[in-house]
């Protein structure tokens, strides 16, 4: 691993050990501006890892797969060793529609074009990235657990999932983290979530930190107005009522 300054932590109670601060890549290839120059995203990630920065986080969906063929190209002489590497499944396109997934034959289909597009053997810290409403998280995990018994990963997470889908789940098999927004903006997960994390014990790792209320705050500022669609869209209702499963 890495030798830099930044500290390391265990994520959950099954062994993962990752740096404190992680590099989420999805900015480098969709959703905020155009994809980045192909040498400038490797020598970004190659900055990260060489400063202690070894968690590194992607998913299928960003780019569409461009994202983890990037990871794919940027962890080649030896560097897929030194970091630990998260992506994720179950939000699929076909024909411009978008669909959540999460039957076994597609999360095993997910994960090993997920491990041919990162070219590695095996990925450290899996997640469901939305819950399919129509599958019982049970059947998902089923499916996770036997990935995780022949290699092809070793951590389970879950993305986007309420506090009863959350225990569900780890009951079927360890669930190493939980990742969701909780920011100045967003704090419902204080209600159960973060409960239900340590109670279980493991992980939730947040995104959007202050992304979403600094949009908000500096737009009302700037432009004495405020994208009520954007925000609400942003908010964690959307997430509970569309992508999870009902509590």
């Amino acid at each position: 691993m890495a030798t830099c300054g930044v500290r390391r932590i265990k994520l959950g109670s099954q062994g993962l050990e990752v740096s404190a601060q992680g590099l989420g890549c999805m900015g480098l290839s969709s959703f905020y501006g155009a994809p980045k120059p192909e040498t400038e995203a490797i020598a970004l990630i190659h900055h990260a890892i060489h400063s202690g920065v070894t968690f590194l986080d992607t998913s299928d969906i960003y780019g569409p797969e461009t994202n983890e063929v990037l990871l794919g190209k940027a962890l080649k002489d030896g560097l897929r060793e030194k970091v630990e590497l998260a992506t994720k499944f179950g939000i699929s396109y076909a024909e411009g529609k978008r669909e959540i997934k999460g039957d076994p034959a597609y999360v095993r289909a997910a994960c090993e074009a997920s491990l041919k597009r990162l070219d590695v053997a095996c990925i450290d810290l899996y997640y469901q990235h939305r819950i399919d409403t129509r599958v019982p998280i049970e059947i998902t995990m089923g499916e996770l657990k036997k990935l995780v018994e022949e290699g092809k990963i070793k951590y389970i997470g879950l993305s986007e999932a309420c506090a009863s889908t959350i225990r569900r789940a780890h009951a079927v098999h360890p669930i190493t983290a939980v990742q969701l927004e909780w920011s100045l903006w967003t704090r419902d997960v204080e209600e159960e979530i973060i409960p239900t994390c340590r109670y279980s014990d493991f992980i939730l790792l947040s995104w959007c930190n202050i992304y979403q209320s600094c949009n908000f705050i500096f737009s009302f500022i700037l432009q004495g107005t405020w994208d009520w669609y954007c925000c609400l869209q942003s908010s964690r209702t959307r997430f509970l009522r569309s992508w999870t499963q009902a509590c």
